[in-house]
């Protein structure tokens, strides 16, 4: 398995928009790097909230959890979390595993983005989670680096894709909540 150059990314992998260049003065930085690709965040977001006293559960997720936002950045208060989705639409090759990482900028910050691997096949825009790990509320900004993808090349195609088992999550448009088959729950697009 090989990470996929800049040049292969732009080649081999559907992103759009696509960024070439990543420096822009004043801006957290996105776009294709040397082996792999920054995302942005767009200006959706969903901030917990413990105002009507739910509890977090994955398979009867409360959409009443979280407070929606709309806007140029966000304030996620101290020690808490929003979801946020990217600004980048994406398909994976059925030969591609992305992992994706919190950008340093907003590390160092205390600031930790958490993605699960986008797997073969994978389609639609990506749904982040963010967590504030500091006693101070965090500023996040929309259309600016959130986080990169790296892309694992395998080095045989897989048996069954994502698209193949028809994973829950694909083509999701943005910013979807929790799914668990089986359960009732409703799918929680916004």
């Amino acid at each position: 398995m090989g990470v996929l150059p800049d040049w292969m990314i732009a080649r081999d992998v559907k992103i759009e928009p696509f960024a070439e260049a990543q420096h822009r003065p004043g801006v957290i930085s996105y776009g294709v790097t040397s082996y792999g690709y920054d995302v942005r965040v767009d200006r959706r977001f969903k901030v917990f909230t413990n105002v009507w006293g739910s509890t977090v559960d994955p398979k009867h997720f409360d959409p009443k959890s979280f407070v929606d936002v709309d806007a140029d950045f966000i304030l996620i208060p101290p020690n808490s979390f929003a979801l946020a989705e990217t600004v980048e639409y994406i398909e994976v090759p059925r030969d591609i595993l992305c992992v994706c990482l919190g950008k340093s900028t907003y590390a160092r910050c205390g600031i930790i983005v958490n993605v699960t691997p986008l797997e073969p096949e994978w389609r639609g825009r990506v749904t982040i989670e963010i967590s504030n790990t500091t006693p101070l509320p965090a500023k996040i900004y929309s259309g600016e680096g959130i986080a990169q993808i790296i892309f694992l090349k395998a080095e045989e195609v897989c048996r069954t894709s994502y698209a193949d088992k028809k994973g829950k999550y694909q083509d999701q448009p943005g910013l979807t909540l929790p799914i668990v088959a089986g359960t009732g729950a409703a799918r929680g697009n916004t």
